[in-house]
């Protein structure tokens, strides 16, 4: 019975048990031993499923519910006979990762309906609206369509980023081996963010862009970094604040255990409270939805940088505070 990876107990005809492995007495008490399983497991599911095995000799499961640490744990409980003399080997099984995913899918598809049905909605309304009242009025028709077209870029940067956000998990484990100037990515990042920059009225700096640093790395998804980090300081800084984008070199980084380039992407904007950074890589995790929305934010961006940084075993560093502004600093190993 100890030997068994799970829980285990032995129950016999009497209905006492006899024997609990030492996962299952760390699970359920070490005076479980000798106590009738009804006083021993309470939850009728369970007790439902030992009679069954009991009276029928046939197998049955069954779910029980437990706490570890603070954490909710389900278990698959398998009953069945073993002995001819009437005792049933009840084996736990732990369903709680199983569980956890299939939660976290539930809430990925609600919040993708979510995001989704808000720009539909609007654009069922213009539709039917052009075709009714103003069909016959330009001005008005100019100004749904601009409006349209807004909704429609909003979904397509949605998909964008759904599929991004797909390809990346499906090569996580696929570590990048090609040679990568990282310097040159930074410098066109910053060339082609020069006009969303100026638009926003943010002033944009860079330093350490003219040193050499190749690395292991994906071209596209590390361009891909920088972008969706530069793209954010400008949107959320507002107008009038600074954005610096910097790159040096540490020959032996403890975060990487050997050298590593260091790329920070810094704003003078209105600073993230605490509460919120532990969870800015969750998907579709915004700490304003309205004014995210207004931006044209996913609420994807920082998942993509996180799942990119982590495929390429690197580290994603956020510092803020209210009133000082932030900075996201992204630490990529420089040797395989």
């Amino acid at each position: 019975m100890d030997a068994l990876p799970r829980p285990a107990l032995l129950i016999d005809r009497s209905g006492r048990v006899t024997v609990a492995n030492t996962l299952a007495q760390h699970m359920l008490g070490a005076g479980i031993v000798g106590r009738h399983y009804i006083t021993a497991l309470r939850q009728p599911g369970i007790l439902d499923a030992i009679e069954t095995a009991v009276r029928d000799r046939t197998a049955t499961e069954a779910r029980y519910l437990t706490t570890d640490a603070q954490r909710d744990v389900t278990l698959l409980a398998h009953c069945a006979p073993v002995r001819p003399e009437g005792d049933i080997l009840v084996f736990f099984e732990d369903l709680s990762a199983v569980e956890e995913a299939g939660q976290i899918r539930r809430d990925f598809v609600a919040n993708v309906s979510h995001e989704l049905r808000t720009p539909l909605t609007a654009l069922m309304g213009f539709v039917e609206t052009l075709q009714g009242a103003a069909h016959d009025d330009p001005e008005t028709r100019d100004r749904f369509l601009e409006i349209m077209r807004t909704e429609t870029g909003r979904m397509n940067r949605l998909v964008g980023d759904l599929l991004s956000l797909s390809r990346v998990e499906a090569n996580e484990r696929v570590r990048p081996s090609k040679m990568v100037d990282l310097a040159g990515l930074a410098r066109g990042v910053m060339g082609s963010l020069a006009p969303l920059a100026e638009e926003a009225g943010v002033a944009i700096s860079a330093e350490g862009l003219d040193l050499e640093c190749t690395l292991p790395a994906d071209a596209d998804q590390v361009s891909q970094v920088v972008t969706n980090l530069m793209e954010n300081a400008i949107k959320y800084s507002g107008r009038g604040s600074r954005v610096s984008l910097s790159l040096s070199t540490d020959p032996d980084n403890p975060m990487t255990r050997g050298p590593a380039a260091i790329l920070s992407v810094t704003d003078t904007g209105e600073g993230i409270d605490p509460i919120h950074i532990p969870r800015l890589t969750e998907r579709f995790y915004r700490i304003d939805s309205h004014r995210s929305r207004q931006l044209g934010g996913t609420g994807l961006g920082l998942a993509i940088v996180k799942h990119i940084v982590n495929r390429h075993r690197g580290r994603l560093r956020i510092e803020s505070a209210p009133g000082k502004g932030s900075r996201f600093t992204v630490i990529l190993p420089k040797a395989l």
